[in-house]
């Protein structure tokens, strides 16, 4: 069979399961399956695929049938122009997240005159904030803290991939940063789960880990808890750098006051806040 009469079968089967971005997934499932890219893929329509290749790619295709997220199929997915390991006991990471990695990384500077600047990601999931922020800047210590260690070994995992120094750590939130002698982080960043628990996700992310998704019955339990550890730290951290839905802005706002941070910056889902003096 031929590449292009495969993608015009294969096409029909995941449209008819309700894809809306059939060809697009299938190119990079192929693409994947043979090693190649998806230029290649386009450029070479009357290549005969394997019986083997098709086989696989058929397994492929009917768990994106079941709406199995196209990055769990593949195990790997790309953020801030790199690849990262991610499985279901992870939640994909967002390009709206990267928004967080540049403020994070434009404020470091204020804190880089003569001390050594720590970055605390927490919930880190899959470490990819956490990764990327020591791989722009090697010279700052970064940590990553999550509750579940599944999400820890995926984490580690991306930290051997790329090669770089993170220290991840298993607790509740903040809780595991009170075993650091020094360097306590002047800097948090948090991609915590704030979907509101009534809200009705689509399919696809219904297959993400619920955990990582829903954050309470308005979403922000768990930034609640965050705060008020804040508030009970020794060292509270300088910078908070959260993600959550506009609409929810406000509201995170209001909590992050009444914890002794204002907001100082808002750029689409991020918002920054800076401790009062």
């Amino acid at each position: 069979m031929t590449i292009k009469k495969w993608l015009e079968e294969s096409i029909y089967e995941l449209e008819s399961a309700g894809i809306g971005t059939a060809r697009l997934d299938l190119e990079i499932l192929l693409a994947d399956g043979l090693g190649k890219n998806r230029a290649w893929i386009i450029a070479h329509q009357d290549e005969v695929l394997s019986k083997n290749i098709i086989e696989d790619l058929e397994l492929r295709i009917n768990l994106r049938k079941g709406h199995t997220p196209l990055a769990y199929i593949r195990q790997k997915t790309e953020f801030y122009g790199r690849s990262f390991y991610v499985d279901q006991s992870v939640l994909e990471p967002r390009p709206e997240s990267e928004t967080m990695i540049e403020m994070c990384l434009e404020n470091i500077l204020e804190f880089s005159n003569n001390q050594t600047v720590a970055v605390c990601d927490i919930g880190t999931g899959s470490g990819a904030l956490a990764i990327t922020i020591k791989l722009e800047r090697p010279d700052i210590e970064v940590f990553g803290t999550d509750i579940d260690p599944a999400c820890l070994e995926v984490a580690k995992r991306n930290k051997e991939i790329h090669n770089t120094r993170v220290n991840f750590l298993e607790g509740d939130l903040l809780s595991p940063l009170r075993k650091l002698p020094d360097n306590i982080p002047q800097i948090i960043i948090a991609n915590l789960p704030y979907i509101a628990d009534d809200y009705h996700i689509n399919t696809a992310a219904a297959r993400e880990p619920k955990t990582a998704i829903f954050g309470g019955p308005d979403g922000l339990d768990l930034y609640r808890n965050m705060f008020k550890q804040i508030e009970k730290s020794q060292y509270p951290p300088k910078l908070v750098l959260t993600e959550s839905l506009p609409p929810q802005h406000d509201s995170l706002a209001h909590i992050a006051s009444n914890s002794g941070y204002k907001l100082t910056k808002t750029n689409d889902f991020i918002q920054m806040y800076q401790m009062k003096i």
